[in-house]
């Protein structure tokens, strides 16, 4: 009995060490990262690329997703509404979760589930097949060629997308609610207006930011960690995500707690 305990003991304490171990690991590569975001060369081409990548091609799952959200969302609300005859309250509703903080979230997520799973296979592909070593002997730090245009578009293209997931999204409650629901469209947008203001937006962008930095962060760290060959890549991918949904969860509760306090 006390050796299974002993045993049991001592595998949370090397959990404990692993982990803090890593997280420290991932801290000091993020202090890295930003002292070379801002040191030469800078890969304006790169940054432009990285940004088609996952700007442009993530806006088709946006649009999609925000008119969807904001449809189910103002119906969700619509309904209880209607029990308090408050229907003319669903634009301001919406529109004020969906700026702080529905925007923001489902936002990194589809990023993260597109462009941070795609740039992790594709990192740790160049990993496995010894690329990156090739770039080292031949003095191109990884860290520049490869992690921060990555961090610097998905920073940049955050908020845009973020403010497009915002604007589709109330199009969505907005055919909910005065399809459905009989609300006068002039009510709709005068509560939305009076009820949402710009601090609301800029807590929301200003969300998106930094959960695209993380976001890329992330993606680029377990890309350049990956090993094992194919099957390394596959680990590396799966493990990105679910780190990076976990992160921005625990993010979002510590930026919302900063904003309101």
């Amino acid at each position: 009995m006390l050796g299974y305990l002993k045993q049991k003991i001592t595998g949370c304490g090397e959990t404990i060490i692993s982990t803090i171990s890593r997280f420290g690991s991932f801290l000091i590569y993020s202090v890295n990262c930003f002292k070379v975001m801002f040191s030469p060369p800078f890969r304006a081409s790169s940054v432009i690329e990285q940004s088609e990548f996952i700007g442009n091609r993530s806006l088709n799952i946006i649009l999609l997703s925000s008119f969807a959200i904001g449809a189910v969302f103002g119906l969700q609300l619509g309904i209880v509404f209607s029990i308090f005859k408050a229907e003319g309250m669903m634009g301001a509703a919406t529109a004020k979760s969906l700026a702080r903080e529905l925007s923001p979230m489902v936002t990194a997520f589809l990023i993260s589930g597109r462009a941070g799973a795609s740039v992790t296979a594709e990192i740790s592909t160049m990993k496995v097949t010894e690329q990156i070593d090739a770039m080292e002997v031949m003095g191109v730090d990884p860290i520049s060629y490869l992690v921060v245009p990555r961090v610097i578009a998905c920073a940049l293209m955050s908020p845009i997308l973020t403010s497009i997931f915002s604007f589709v999204g109330m199009i969505g409650s907005f055919l909910i609610g005065v399809v459905m629901f009989n609300v006068d469209q002039g009510t709709f947008l005068d509560k939305t207006v009076f009820f949402v203001n710009i601090k609301d937006i800029v807590n929301g962008l200003e969300k998106s930011v930094v959960f695209g930095i993380i976001t890329m962060l992330i993606a680029c760290r377990y890309g350049l960690g990956a090993s094992k060959g194919a099957k390394g890549v596959g680990e590396a991918t799966t493990n990105s995500v679910i780190v990076t949904l976990l992160t921005l969860l625990g993010v979002d509760f510590l930026l919302t707690c900063i904003q309101v306090l």
